[in-house]
């Protein structure tokens, strides 16, 4: 391959990857997103999240799985489709893995709401998202939905080798919390966390919900200090709805194990970041976000990987091309 187009969160916005897609160069052949441009072949990469909060579910699979069966593109799994996996499976106790509670269901609801989870093509799905890897190597290149650690890599490598399909054994056990395979799956597919009250510091709240962890910068290597390793969202609240105030400069040296300081690039979607990217934050010199809201107000986005290039916000190539710029939380 000349090179990989690295596609972020779709989060069922179908109209909008088509339109990426067909910018990007892409066009239909026998049914199937296939490059078309001039410059030699080239090969879309899917970050994850394929599925749930957006409109259009049956017309995005319907989209990349057969890109990924004719491999026109590769994909690695979203924590929204492990969540799928696990929302389907079932212990010996007959205990869904992810509990059917109002929270997870309507964390689901979307994708549930258009493809029933008593029909065929639900089934069909989960066993689809069961054989995608959790990570990809290859050209000088690494792409994982939240998190690359070699640690956690390793560790669900003795579980699911690649090329392999995840197997009921191995969700039951990444679904046990405090097991090795619960820490590997929230690192590689949610990112890793810190606690606040460890700092004490105040949890705040996240759309509906109150969190006590931050997640970790692990893609600025120089983090050092609380305030440069926890991300907390622009316009975050505590729960006494007061603007959640700015973090210490306290040393944490434990949490900034995370870090990400080898040279491969590594490609990353999962945060939720506000368009335009910022040096940095959404790109440094071996990591790349790819995930910029698509499913709200935001473009979906991909990053242009062309062997030879180093690392350059010129690369990001978004649809639409207008859309409201967002502040940033310092």
């Amino acid at each position: 391959m000349n090179g990989y187009d690295i596609i972020g969160d779709v989060h069922g916005c179908a109209d909008k990857l088509e339109g990426l897609l067909q910018k990007l160069g892409y066009k239909q052949k026998d049914g199937v997103y296939r490059y078309s441009g001039a410059d030699g072949d080239r090969q879309a990469i899917f970050v994850g999240d394929l599925i749930d909060r957006g409109c259009q579910q049956i017309r995005t699979l319907e989209i990349v799985r057969p890109m990924v069966e004719a491999g026109t593109a590769q994909m690695v799994m979203g924590n929204h489709e492990f969540n799928a996996i696990s929302f389907a499976t079932k212990n010996l106790r007959g205990e869904y893995m992810r509990p059917h509670t109002a929270k997870n269901k309507r964390q689901h609801q979307a994708f549930t709401d258009q493809i029933p989870t008593s029909t065929a093509l639900y089934a069909d799905s989960i066993e689809w998202f069961k054989t995608l890897p959790l990570w990809l190597e290859f050209d000088g290149i690494r792409i994982v939905h939240a998190c690359w650690n070699s640690e956690e890599i390793d560790r669900v490598n003795q579980w699911v080798p690649p090329g392999k399909t995840m197997l009921p054994d191995f969700v039951i056990k990444a679904n046990q919390k405090r097991s090795p395979e619960h820490r590997a799956i929230e690192v590689l597919l949610k990112g890793p966390e810190l606690s606040l009250s460890k700092y004490g510091q105040p949890s705040f709240v996240d759309g509906d919900q109150v969190r006590s962890e931050a997640r970790i910068r692990w893609w600025n290597a120089k983090a050092r200090t609380l305030r440069e390793l926890a991300e907390i969202l622009m316009g975050a609240t505590t729960p006494d709805g007061a603007p959640y105030p700015e973090l210490p400069d306290q040393e944490c040296l434990e949490e900034a194990v995370y870090d990400y300081v080898e040279t491969v690039p590594v490609f990353y979607g999962h945060y939720w970041r506000s368009w335009p990217p910022e040096e940095g934050e959404d790109w440094t010199d071996n990591t790349v976000c790819v995930d910029f809201k698509a499913v709200k107000r935001g473009p979906l986005v991909a990053y242009r990987w062309n062997r030879g290039e180093g690392v350059s916000s010129k690369h990001y190539v978004q649809y639409p091309e207008t859309h409201p710029a967002e502040g940033r939380r310092p």
